[in-house]
């Protein structure tokens, strides 16, 4: 059998199409940017927009309406933005849907290869196992011991057996044996295409994290809103109807919540999983990025995830050497020339190749039936013309020897000695015909899978973090607790999978290694140990392993090794099946919770001060009936320039902060599950700091005035000072995304911060200086820039300084 070549195959893709359901269109550009607009306070922004453009045109529209100008631009900038972000973060995501897009063995130039499932085509012999997603319809060349799961297409529970002949169907599950399928129809053609419609692609729903945030943010905005409404009726009150105040009150609710946050926020996950998959570890659902960071145990696999997934076989020990190598070469269903199969079997494989002609071998006794293998009785058998040769757990195959009980004794002592020397032991046997019983013993082979160099660090670091590690295994008590000490998880108690039924949940809690666990098994140790208040991590790559992953806090799949339906269940997949890749996202995930602290504290600590500022600003104006030159109320900031604070501050600074590196997050304990956004010393820091710049603030607003008239200076003393306040706001809210940074961790340089703030003080500076009218102020004298810079820094300091003071009260506790 040679399968279709290269050349055949690109020209029936062209001809067939992509082996792939059709996918939604990406939502166009200018519908992005529309929905950046459908928020309620927008509506209110645009509302007032609408206001100031009607009352400039019923005064006759002379001039230009700077400040509906202003606004106008503000929006559109703000919409821009939030577009970009939007588009960043879906591509990202849709590069790390390609990532974890399942592979199948394809034969393709009289070779097995690993091909993306979307490049099958009509004729393609496509080789499965266990687990595996049926990629596209077809006919059974070759089964063995299959039975198929069709209840996503028949809604029938029940698998059903198939033969050779018999047809399969795109999207169902094998969930036992191996076969070899010929395809005959992809894509739209296929089962799945022609039901394409009912499987419409799942609506992308909001993260935890996310709904917390937006209800945070609502609670927020209803408090600033009683507040707009309190300023503008002392505003009617002091001036009459005034559309200023109005402007001014409605730019202060916009102002002081945060509308650019979940944009902020979808760029930060977004990111932060990009970050991941270069690690290695591929996120398949956002809500596990949130729930990474809270992870308390680690329940992992031991071959491939802590050892290198290399079997090799040291030696073989027992009395037929020779049975024994036909046994490995034939009871095993792996393909040297292409390296298809599983690891173990390759190992074996490898061995007798040196000593045997396995294919020749294989010819000479070929397959006349077979027992696939499977957890559930542990061994397989395959019956050749010379008779049966198994191949299994020692504990499952030397009960079916023909022997006196003393010498099965022995056997198992003899196996139980190697394993506690690290080795994973295989037991091998034949009988007459296809018999299962009454067997001869042809020997054990010891196969050495040596622990990943990096894990031992991986281990050490993860348990510095707070984070228990137990190994849950399907090998020898002994094997596995031999290499959980060589990787340094403190492993006392050992229990296996016949044992956990006997235990409470309580007595499963103090356990260490489960071994010879069975697949039902995980699911029972998943769940005793979220009774008991963990956060779970959860290992698996066996069909079976599936209601464990799902039930996990975090579910994770081998991406190598593991089973299609294993890879759809789980939150996260490990491209290199490595345990030293979940320690990896983990860190990943709790850096990305610490960075949406720092840019939530930053945006509302800012936002705080100008809330501050303006409301203290305009009562003190209104009790000492402070005016303009134009005779209104002199206002501390107009609205244009809140909305301008607003756009340079919360803009790049913020996502800046979203690219800070947190080397430190693996020094603590991990984050309580339900812990609130903002924890006490957050909260702190927002009401200390944001209240220090407001003082400041208000204090340039109030002295600057009186000291520019005792040093003689003439003209719009008042102007100069709310000018200067502007300015003070602006590059100190700036300066202050440097002390928001300080959380638990002192963060890496950030480049990118610094080119933000620079960025920002550039255009301030500039449009300050060149065209202060746009922005509503005036020109200023030179040394005025150099007080509010001054100013600027001193708050900054002491915002650094109020912030050293609460994280040492709260390391103190």
């Amino acid at each position: 059998m040679q399968g279709l070549t290269s050349p055949e195959a690109r020209k029936r893709l062209a001809e067939y199409g992509a082996n792939a359901l059709p996918e939604r269109p990406p939502e166009s550009l200018w519908r992005k940017f529309l929905r950046q607009f459908q928020s309620p306070l927008i509506y209110i922004l645009l509302f007032a927009l609408v206001v100031d453009l009607g009352l400039w045109v019923f005064e006759g529209a002379h001039g230009l309406p700077l400040e509906s100008l202003a606004i106008l631009a503000i929006l559109l900038l703000n919409a821009t933005l939030g577009t970009l972000q939007e588009k960043r973060s879906e591509e990202a995501l849709r590069r790390l849907k390609a990532l974890a897009e399942p592979l199948v063995w394809v034969l393709r130039d009289g070779r097995f290869q690993r091909l993306p499932s979307r490049d099958l085509v009509p004729a393609d012999v496509v080789r499965l196992e266990a687990g595996d997603r049926v990629p596209a319809d077809g006919v059974l060349l070759e089964a063995s011991g299959v039975m198929v799961d069709e209840s996503v297409l028949t809604g029938e529970s029940v698998p059903v057996e198939k033969g050779e002949g018999e047809e399969v169907f795109s999207g169902t599950l094998l969930v036992r044996g191996r076969a070899l399928l010929q395809v005959t129809r992809t894509g739209l053609r296929s089962a799945m295409g022609r039901i394409a419609g009912l499987l419409a692609e799942m609506e992308e729903e909001k993260t935890p994290l996310e709904r917390r945030l937006e209800a945070f943010g609502h609670r927020v905005a209803r408090w600033v809103v009683v507040l707009a409404a309190g300023l503008v009726a002392l505003g009617f009150l002091v001036e009459g109807f005034s559309a200023q105040v109005f402007l001014f009150a409605v730019a202060l609710a916009v102002a002081a919540v945060p509308e650019g946050l979940p944009a902020v926020l979808t760029l930060a996950l977004a990111l932060g999983v990009e970050r991941m998959a270069r690690r290695k570890a591929v996120v398949r659902r956002l809500a596990a990025v949130e729930a990474l960071g809270s992870v308390t145990l680690i329940a992992t696999d031991k071959t491939g995830t802590l050892t290198e997934n290399r079997m090799e076989v040291q030696r073989v020990v027992g009395p037929d050497p020779q049975g024994a190598l036909l046994a490995m070469a034939l009871c095993n269903d792996a393909d040297l020339e292409t390296g298809a199969g599983d690891p173990l079997e390759l190992g074996l494989l490898r061995y007798a190749a040196e000593r045997l002609d396995i294919k020749r071998v294989r010819q000479e006794h070929p397959r006349l039936s077979e027992r696939p293998f499977d957890s559930a009785w542990k061994y397989m058998r395959v019956t050749t013309p010379k008779g049966s040769f198994l191949k299994g757990a020692p504990e499952a195959i030397i009960p079916r020897l023909a022997a006196g009980e003393e010498e099965k004794a022995s056997l198992l002592e003899e196996a139980e000695a190697h394993a506690q020397r690290g080795f994973r032991v295989l037991a091998l046997a034949h009988g007459e015909g296809e018999r299962e019983e009454g067997l001869s013993f042809l020997g054990f082979v010891l196969l050495l899978d040596p622990p990943r160099p990096e894990v031992p660090e991986a281990v050490a670091r993860v348990l510095k973090a707070g984070v228990r590690v137990v190994m849950v295994t399907g090998d020898h008590p002994a094997t596995a607790l031999a290499i959980a000490r060589q990787v340094g998880i403190p492993a006392e108690v050992v229990v296996t999978g016949d044992e956990i039924g006997e235990l409470s949940d309580e007595e499963l809690l103090e356990v260490d290694v489960f071994a010879r666990v069975k697949p039902e098994d995980k699911l029972r140790i998943v769940e005793a140990f979220q009774k008991a208040g963990e956060v779970v991590a959860m290992t698996g790559d066996g069909v079976n392993d599936a209601p464990a992953l799902k039930r996990a806090d975090v579910g994770v799949a081998m991406g190598q090794r593991g089973s299609d339906v294993s890879r759809e269940v789980a939150d996260l997949v490990l491209m290199d099946d490595n345990f030293a890749t979940i320690v990896a996202a983990i860190e990943e995930g709790r850096s990305i919770y610490e960075n949406i602290q720092k840019f939530i504290r930053f945006l509302f600590s800012t936002n705080l001060s100008e809330v501050l500022v303006v409301t203290f600003g305009m009562v003190f104006a209104a009790l000492l009936n402070l005016r303009d030159e134009a005779g209104h109320l002199l206002l501390p900031l107009t609205a244009v320039q809140i909305l301008w604070i607003n756009l340079v501050t919360d803009g790049l600074p913020a996502l800046a902060l979203a690219l800070d590196r947190n080397p430190g997050v693996l020094d603590r304990p991990p984050r309580p599950k339900e812990s609130p956004l903002l924890d006490a010393p957050s909260w702190r820091f927002i009401l200390l700091t944001g209240s220090v710049k407001a003082v400041f603030a208000l204090g340039i607003l109030a002295g600057l005035p009186g000291w520019m008239g005792r040093a003689g200076v003439q003209g719009e003393v008042m102007e100069v000072a709310r000018t200067a306040t502007f300015h003070f706001m602006t590059l100190g809210q700036l300066f202050f995304a440097y002390a928001a940074r300080h959380t638990h961790h002192m963060p890496l340089p950030n480049p990118y911060l610094h080119g933000a703030v620079a960025l920002g003080i550039l255009i301030q500076m500039g449009l300050g200086t060149l065209a202060p009218g746009v922005l509503e102020a005036v020109l200023v004298p030179a040394w005025t820039w150099g007080l509010v810079l001054s100013l600027a820094l001193l708050a900054w300091l002491m915002a650094e300084g109020v912030d050293r003071l609460v994280w040492q009260k709260e390391a103190r506790r």
